[in-house]
Parts: structure tokens; C-alpha cells; sequence
């Protein structure tokens, strides 16, 4: 502000309006709109992809869950008939509580890539390469090879599990046919094919711990037993909470391992322990492309979004108290 005198008397000048910072000059709107274009168009391309192959596809799923499609194409409104027709299937209730308990055992996943990648985090540790890689080899393995293996392996009559339990006089079940081990058998090729893939990203948290903690902890006379607990876990809970998300949602659309290794249709349904194997995808699946039900298989994968939104609105949940209250 200037004051200056006139023969008027004194005339006080306001400086122009800089919009903010003093000193700087307000950016002409043209400008500010031509940075948003351009910012829009950049990110365009991945937009577009998200909108065409995910959003879309996901709203045309969620239509048809209120629709009834004939033998030869074609679907008729029913609205919520297929849900309630859910609501009383004995079989979607079975694939639910099978994926779940598949789910909860498959987080041993989790303590078990923390012990193996503070073992392989050990300094001085010879050939640390070759045992990250023999441990990461089965996530780089197509699913379908993983799944072709292990029916051979739990092969009940030549399958080198049980050959192996011979020697030792142990007579072993038909796992994939035994309804009493076939959930197991299945959640032990879970764990083992997704092992590698955890115990990188516990490993590259590991790493990233700044050492001076470790020599605190070691000034105080903590062991090594004891700096894994006090120490790496507490600070490696950002990874665990991370790796737990992504197993959730990936035990939950659980198919692969189940279509290969206890088939599909007719032929699965002749083993006994299929009842205990069949998962949600797998009934999806089975209801889609199998019976031609298109309408109520719609209507069951969007339950299975629904509870895929609401176990990881609650992993957050927890997450976010366990902030808290730690």
C-alpha cells in the first residue's frame, strides 16, 4: 500500500491483488485450464482401460444378476430372484464356506514367509541368491503345471506322497478324494505355490529396517530371538497388513488349483470330497459355462464382490486401530 499526497489531500493506492503468495503473480485461468487438459490426456489411456475392461464389464455383471438367460441367448428381467434363490441354495452355501476356510488357513502363508525371510536376511549368509530363487520359482510357474504336479503327487494308488509314507508303514488316504484331507491337500499347494511371492516383499521390508534399531537393541542386551520380535515385527506390520490384503483377495478367487485338480461338471462331481473342494469361482464357473445360468451366476460373483469389499474395508479397519491403539 502507498501513500501519496495530493493538493486534494492524502490518496491511499491498494497494490493490485497477487491471488495469494505476495510477490507472485496470479496465473491467467487459460493457463491453469490448459495444464488440466493436458494432465486429463495423460492420463486418458489407462482411464479408458479401467472404464472398458473393468468398470463396464463389472455393471453389465451386475445387471445381469437381476436377469434370466434361455438356451439360445436372450434375458428376461427377474429382479431379485436370483438372490433370493441363493438364499436357499445348499451348494452356493457349501462354495461359500469352503473359500472362506480356504482363505483363513491359507494366511499360515504369512508367519511362514516372515521366518524364512529373516532367515535368508542374515548377514554373511552364503548363496542367499540361489535359495530366493528356488522359493520365488513357484510363483513364476503357470498355475496349471503347479495344480498337474500335485494331483500326481497326492495320487492315492502311485502318487509319490503316499509312496513315501509306505516306507515308513504309514498307509496314506486319496487326498483329493478323501472329503476329510482334500480342503488341507488343497490349502498346502495353496501355501507352498504363494510362499515365494510374500517372502520377497517381507524380505525387501526387512531390508529397508534402518539398522540402527538392531545395534540399539544389541546395546541392550537384546538377542537375536529377541530383535526379531521386538523389532522386525513391529515394524514389518505395514508389509504383513499389505501381503494380508492381497492373500485375502486372492484366496477368495480361488479357481485354478480346484478346476485342475478335481475337474469340472459331471466328472468332478463323481468324487466324493468334491463338496469340500468347490469354491465360489468354481460354482460361478460351473453355473456360467457348464448349465448355461447365466443370470444367477452373475448374481453369485457379485456376492463374492460384495464380500471381497467388506473382508478388506475390515483388514483396513483393524489396520487403522492397530495404528491407533499401538
Amino acid at each position: 500500500m502507498t501513500i501519496t499526497s495530493t493538493p486534494g489531500g492524502t490518496r491511499t493506492e491498494q497494490p493490485p491483488a497477487t491471488g495469494g503468495r505476495p510477490g507472485r503473480a496470479r496465473r491467467p485461468r487459460r493457463d491453469r485450464v490448459v495444464e488440466a487438459l493436458w494432465g486429463y490426456a495423460f492420463i486418458a489411456p489407462i482411464g479408458l482401460g479401467l472404464a472398458v475392461f473393468y468398470l463396464w464389464p463389472v455393471l453389465q455383471t451386475a445387471y445381469f444378476s437381476f436377469t434370466a438367460w434361455g438356451a439360445f441367448g436372450g434375458h428376461t428381467w427377474t429382479g431379485l430372484d436370483n438372490y433370493h434363490r441363493m438364499l436357499h441354495d445348499h451348494e452356493f452355501g457349501q462354495a461359500m464356506v469352503n473359500t472362506l476356510a480356504y482363505t483363513a488357513l491359507g494366511l499360515v502363508s504369512i508367519p511362514l514367509a516372515i521366518v524364512f525371510a529373516a532367515l535368508l536376511n542374515r548377514p554373511g549368509l552364503r548363496g542367499v541368491g540361489v535359495y530366493r530363487t528356488l522359493f520365488f520359482l513357484p510363483v513364476v510357474t503357470m498355475p496349471v503345471a503347479i495344480a498337474m504336479v500335485w494331483r500326481w503327487l497326492y495320487n492315492g494308488n502311485y502318487g509319490l506322497i503316499n509312496y513315501l509314507l509306505s516306507l515308513v508303514g504309514i498307509d496314506g488316504p486319496n487326498w483329493i478324494a478323501d472329503p476329510r484331507v482334500a480342503l488341507y491337500a488343497l490349502v498346502a499347494v495353496g501355501v507352498w505355490s504363494s510362499i515365494g511371492y510374500n517372502l520377497v516383499i517381507f524380505l525387501a521390508g526387512m531390508q529397508a529396517i534402518p539398522k540402527e534399531y538392531y545395534e540399539a537393541a544389541q546395546i541392550d542386551g537384546a538377542g537375536p530371538v529377541r530383535q526379531f520380535f521386538s523389532v522386525t515385527i513391529p515394524l514389518l506390520s505395514p508389509t504383513a497388513f499389505f501381503v494380508s490384503v492381497i492373500s485375502v483377495i486372492g484366496s477368495l478367487q480361488l479357481f485354478d488349483l480346484v478346476y485342475v485338480m478335481a475337474g469340472s461338471g459331471d466328472a468332478a462331481r463323481a468324487n466324493p470330497a468334491f463338496p469340500r473342494l468347490e469354491t465360489v469361482v468354481q460354482l460361478f464357473y460351473d453355473r456360467a459355462f457348464v448349465t448355461n445360468d447365466r443370470g444367477y451366476a452373475a448374481a453369485i460373483v457379485m456376492v463374492l464382490l460384495l464380500v471381497i469389499i467388506a473382508l478388506t474395508a475390515f483388514q483396513f479397519r483393524m489396520q487403522k486401530r492397530w495404528v491407533h491403539y499401538g
